[in-house]
């Protein structure tokens, strides 16, 4: 490492490395102050990288816990699209392997969208089985969004390839299903299984918000999802509600009782 100069070794250190823990002596006692900030910035990244192992550990307890009472396939559950003005409810429910090989999986909502759409291609190659399940605008209005929810939920769990013996499920129980479940509150943080559906729910409803953008491009659903944003409520002002549009909710309902 001495005969190279910090040009060098600044390069080599450059991208990701398997072997870059190994060379940390020899950056250490090299007397060289840019080599030497090298090597500080190459130790805090070893500290960052165990902090996410350790808190991806975390996120596979509640699935060690239940595995170890005998359920050997538990599937994760949990929705995307709640708040919108306009789209589908959409769900999706995930069972992984244990201690699935998925860095930096999280929340989806703690995610970049590059990054969520990254995860989905993994955790689809990944997980024992996965499936979505959505609720549509009019059964949105024709249930309401919390059991449209429910729907889209059902749906995906029945969708999965196999039974599950286990659902862990974001925030509470799904009604009408014959299968021990554990709701738990902020759950797409806290489940490995949980945050996988709660990626896959939402970059599949963000995808078709994509589609719905090509058949009515004057909203900008490709960029809003349908959420009350300044852009989309000033389009809904000035075009009205177009199909995908929720009759039931405001200033949606609004508009229509008066057209």
């Amino acid at each position: 490492m001495s005969n190279l100069s910090v040009a060098e070794i600044k390069k080599m250190f450059k991208g990701p490395r398997e072997d870059w823990q190994e060379h940390l002596p020899a950056l250490a006692a090299d007397p060289r102050t840019g080599v030497r900030e090298i090597y500080k910035r190459l130790k805090r990244a070893e500290a960052a990288l165990e902090t996410e192992r350790k808190r991806l550990a975390k996120m596979y307890l509640y699935e060690e816990q239940l595995r170890a009472q005998g359920y050997d396939s538990v599937a994760g559950v949990d929705e995307a699209g709640r708040g919108p003005l306009a789209g589908p409810v959409v769900a999706a429910a995930v069972i992984l392997p244990p201690q699935a090989g998925l860095p930096y999986l999280n929340d989806s909502k703690k995610l970049t969208a590059k990054k969520r759409e990254e995860l989905a291609v993994l955790i689809k190659k990944t997980a024992l089985g996965w499936a979505t399940g959505m609720s549509t605008v009019e059964e949105i209005l024709q249930h309401n969004i919390h059991q449209a929810g429910l729907v889209a939920m059902r749906r995906a769990v029945l969708d999965l390839p196999g039974k599950p013996s286990h659902l862990l499920v974001d925030g509470f129980e799904i009604t009408g299903l014959d299968l021990p479940q554990t709701p738990l509150t902020g759950g797409d943080g806290l489940s490995a299984s949980i945050a996988a559906a709660s990626i896959l729910a939402k970059v599949t409803r963000d995808q078709l918000m994509d589609s719905y953008d090509r058949l009515y491009p004057e909203y900008g659903f490709r960029r809003h999802k349908g959420y009350a944003t300044p852009e989309h409520l000033q389009a809904l002002k000035r075009f009205g509600p177009c199909p995908i549009h929720r009759a039931g909710f405001q200033p949606v309902r609004a508009m229509l009782e008066i057209i």
